[in-house]
């Protein structure tokens, strides 16, 4: 059943009226009031159906009028000369939809109805219509015939997107049309008794297995969109807003669902089983309440756990780095007197003498011995990751990420090794960790970028080289990069 065709059309909205008409004079709330069960579900498959069947037509319809009115056509567009500035205003005006439903019966519409030829070329035959993949005719066929509505199809429509043909220029042409067809096929079997948001993620799983690149680049596009701000209403009432990246997006729903586990799943497993059941029964809270103070538990827990477990380097606070030149020790007298100052281990901001000699007086402290060069002891292949001492003294060295325009502190950095632990047998050694925030971090392993060390055979100074990965192109690699400490020790003292 084509939605253009008239007669069809007009049937569709008769089946509509026909649902209303049932109801008599009385108003449809006291109807369904009377309905025993069966014919309770009757009425909402007719009149699901026959919504259906309206939003095809609405769907083409809008679609059409957003023809009609492209700006080319100026005043002389239609919903100009209906007094509306667009065609998402005029429809929004008909039919009383939000802009957000507007623009997707304009999409949906415009996926359905094919656009008309063109213009004739010169010799006066139009140009041929485009080709419609076997995949997208499945889908409009399935949207006409009505066994899927507007939202089931634009779940299948936007989950899948279109078949990736460039990705793979090695691949027969036809190869992921076809595969996309097979994917259709099976969701649309599957769409009468998946609700929409499950059809989504299944057509989302279905293009991941189909296009294992562009996993990579999606992944790497919802990285780049990751986000957390919070802001205060008029009433004092704080909020908060976070765009997660899919890996700290499993690992939250990993912790949430461990908190509403004893609500949702099975509760006869275990011995104390039934006593955590019922400890759950009684808990007031909604699950809303229950997954917020279980994340702010998390929070409040890791900034007061071992850092070796929770911050690799250090609990949450403020570091200085002081030369040790700098603390004169006047035994005489019982005091400590600083000569010099300080530096915040983040920004290399300086801190008076006073300031650091509260802060000896008030907080622990680590002493680091430096060589010549900078560089403390090393543990060789003995240890995985690196040391406390030794995550401080790269701190010192080199002052935050080094990876370029970055300015990243380093309390948020992850210590690389410039030789792979795994694949190039690196050494845990200070010479060879590279401090880097977790974004360049996931950047260097996931685009293939390599870090190389080269030390200064007079001065005996290490250089750390960025190496970029060959251009997919023309397979060619960039100069390398030299990355900069960014340490305030870079500057001489005076």
């Amino acid at each position: 059943m084509a939605p253009t065709d008239p007669t069809a059309a007009v049937r569709l909205i008769d089946a509509a009226t026909r649902v209303l008409a049932s109801c008599g004079d009385d108003d449809v709330a006291s109807v369904v009031l009377r309905l025993d069960d069966d014919d309770l579900l009757t009425l909402m498959t007719d009149a699901s159906a026959a919504r259906s069947a309206i939003d095809v037509i609405v769907a083409a319809a809008s679609a059409e009028v957003g023809r009609r009115s492209v700006r080319e056509l100026g005043y002389a567009g239609l919903a100009q000369r209906k007094g509306h500035r667009n065609a998402t205003s005029l429809v929004q005006n008909i039919t009383g939809q939000s802009r957000g439903d507007v623009f997707k019966a304009i999409r949906t519409g415009e996926d359905l109805v094919p656009p008309p030829n063109a213009a004739p070329v010169a010799g006066g035959d139009a140009t041929p219509p485009p080709v419609v993949s076997r995949w997208l005719v499945l889908l409009r066929g399935a949207l006409s015939a009505g066994r899927v509505g507007q939202a089931k199809f634009q779940a299948i429509r936007g989950g899948l997107g279109e078949p990736p043909v460039d990705r793979y220029p090695d691949l027969d042409p036809d190869f992921l049309p076809a595969a996309w067809a097979e994917a259709v096929e099976i969701l649309l079997a599957e769409a009468a008794s998946t609700p929409v948001e499950e059809l989504r993620n299944a057509a989302r799983t279905a293009r991941d297995r189909l296009d294992p690149i562009g996993v990579t680049l999606r992944f790497e596009e919802r990285f780049a969109a990751r986000s957390f701000r919070t802001w205060i209403d008029e009433h004092g009432q704080h909020h908060a807003r976070i765009d997660f990246d899919d890996e700290a997006a499993a690992w939250v729903h990993a912790i949430v669902g461990g908190a509403l586990r004893p609500r949702r799943g099975p509760r006869f497993v275990g011995s104390d089983a039934g006593e955590r059941a019922r400890a759950a029964d009684h808990d007031e809270r909604s699950n809303e309440q229950l997954q917020y103070d279980t994340l702010i538990a998390v929070l409040r827990t890791g900034a007061n756990a071992d850092p070796a477990q929770a911050f690799g380097d250090r609990q949450p606070g403020v570091r200085v780095t002081v030369d040790a030149s700098a603390i004169g020790d006047a035994e005489r007298r019982g005091e400590m007197h600083v000569r010099g100052v300080g530096h915040l281990e983040d920004t290399g901001a300086a801190l008076p003498g006073g300031i650091i000699e509260k802060l000896l007086c008030d907080a622990g402290a680590t002493s680091v011995q430096l060589d010549a060069f900078g560089r403390p002891l090393d543990v060789g292949r003995d240890q995985r990751l690196f040391t406390r001492k030794q995550r401080i003294a790269i701190a010192i060295r080199d002052g935050g990420c080094l990876w370029p325009s970055c300015v990243a502190p380093i309390s948020e950095c992850e210590f690389h090794h410039a030789d792979h632990w795994w694949a190039d047998h690196g050494r845990t050694d200070v010479d060879d960790g590279v401090p880097l925030c977790r974004n360049c971090h996931m950047r260097l392993h996931n685009q293939g970028w390599r870090i190389r060390r080269t030390r200064d055979p007079i001065t005996g100074i290490d250089g750390y080289w960025l190496h970029p990965p060959p251009d997919a192109e023309t397979g060619q690699t960039a100069a390398p990069l030299l990355l900069q400490s960014k340490s305030p020790r870079r500057f001489q003292a005076a």
